[in-house]
């Protein structure tokens, strides 16, 4: 028979994690309207910055923002320092994800996305890092204790901030009317693919 203390130790960081992915609930507040009314009135892309554990994150929001009907891509931070920047255009939004705000390459890229015109929103746990400072918007998610193991190893924060995102991607997808059909024309492949018929439309809140 397994060992209880270790399925307790287990069950212990799945549960810290659950909370501070539930704790984002409450935080979604006057600055997540602001960000979702800078993202439905954006006339380019969203370009989604991070680095590390931020960067896959990152990464899945690009994907699902995209997915749920606002077009939106990964940019890798160093590969922008060394020309792929060239993307970016006054029309576009950069949401930059760090949770400690110290990223180099984020906060070396970003004056320089504002130089193209580019608004700048920054997700993150310390409103007054480098990166807040840089940044048009400050969305602040306070992680609940416990949530990322010795405060170091980005767990518990990053669900966090990908529950955030997630959010933001479905009322963004709700308000644009955008259908299950228009969905499933982007993932012909896999499970997704092979649905017969979409499910029903989810209506807008207006």
């Amino acid at each position: 028979m397994a060992d209880t203390r270790f399925l307790d130790a287990a069950r212990q960081t799945v549960l810290a994690e659950a909370a501070a992915v539930a704790a984002v609930a409450d935080q979604l507040d006057a600055t997540f309207l602001d960000v979702y009314e800078q993202l439905l009135a954006c006339r380019g892309k969203v370009f989604v910055v991070g680095s590390g554990t931020s960067g896959t994150i990152a990464r899945r929001m690009a994907h699902l923002l995209s997915f749920c009907g606002t077009p939106s891509a990964f940019l890798h931070p160093t590969d922008a320092l060394h020309g792929t920047m060239g993307v970016l255009t006054g029309d576009d939004i950069v949401i930059a994800i760090s949770r400690g705000g110290q990223t180099a390459e984020i906060n070396e890229l970003m004056p320089l996305a504002r130089r193209r015109g580019v608004r700048l929103i920054a997700l993150t746990s310390a409103p007054t890092s480098p990166m807040a400072q840089l940044a048009d918007t400050v969305v602040t998610l306070e992680i609940t204790e416990g949530a990322d193991p010795g405060g170091v190893i980005a767990m518990g924060s990053t669900l966090a901030t990908a529950a955030w995102g997630d959010a933001l991607a479905v009322l963004l997808m709700r308000q644009r009317g955008y259908t299950w059909t228009q969905m499933l024309e982007t993932h012909p492949s896999g499970s997704v693919g092979t649905l017969s018929e979409p499910p029903a439309d989810l209506e807008p809140l207006a």
